[in-house]
């Protein structure tokens, strides 16, 4: 991945958390990060 496509997906990422943390607290980047954990362990059990 090119160093310029890279730089834009992390801004864009950094501008989405920081919004949230400015309209909801933080609420969605709580409730991904729970839902990534459940998948996780759902794909660890059926390995």
């Amino acid at each position: 991945m090119p160093d310029r496509v890279a730089f834009t997906l992390a801004a864009i990422i950094f501008a989405l958390c920081a919004l949230d943390l400015l309209a909801n607290g933080g609420e969605a980047i709580l409730f991904l990060g729970r839902k990534i954990l459940d998948l996780s362990e759902y794909l660890i059990f059926w390995r």
